[in-house]
């Protein structure tokens, strides 16, 4: 893992594409795989804002991840993963498994993790789905990787980890 030293989304980063990713902002999940009974290695993870759920039967979850990421070689290998939707009390997971900041002993060893059959999940994470793995495209820089949903549960979402420009933007309490 390295800890990069400029921030990918800042203002004046010389790449505008990723200026532009930066302003759309969205979600924070946590995905994670592996050290699954029928494969998949050792568990590996990583925080992923490019994502989207796609309607239908099933539904599916669709990702832009790192190709050269220890989670795209663990999803392609097992098969499955699982998206957990972080809470702004994950901030700091949230930077350790983007390899933004130091986690001694790795970043699963920051919170408790449960066994699921797609691969470890955030035990304090309320909403998280397990995916199934439909395909792998390269896309640009990235990897699509194309998920069907294959268990989800929703919790409550009270204070959801959003990430706009670079920074994490606390949820305002609703009015009343």
């Amino acid at each position: 893992m390295t800890i990069h030293t400029t921030h990918p989304f800042a203002d004046d980063a010389p790449d505008p594409g990723r200026r532009l990713r930066g302003r759309l902002g969205g979600a924070v999940t946590l995905w994670t795989a592996g050290d699954e009974p029928d494969g998949g290695g050792d568990p590996a993870g990583l925080t992923v804002t490019s994502v989207m759920a796609a309607g239908g039967e099933p539904w599916r979850v669709l990702a832009l991840v790192d190709p050269d990421s220890d989670l795209a070689e663990a999803v392609q290998a097992g098969g499955r993963a699982v998206l957990a939707l972080l809470a702004w009390e994950h901030r700091d997971l949230a930077d350790a498994f983007a390899g933004v900041a130091p986690a001694p002993g790795g970043p699963f060893r920051m919170a408790a993790f449960e066994a699921t059959p797609w691969g470890p999940r955030l035990a304090t994470a309320p909403t998280w789905a397990g995916l199934e793995l439909e395909s792998a495209v390269e896309v640009g820089w990235s990897l699509l990787l194309t998920c069907r949903v294959a268990q989800v549960e929703v919790g409550e979402d009270d204070e959801p980890l959003v990430h706009r420009r670079g920074r994490y933007v606390r949820p305002t309490p609703p009015a009343g």
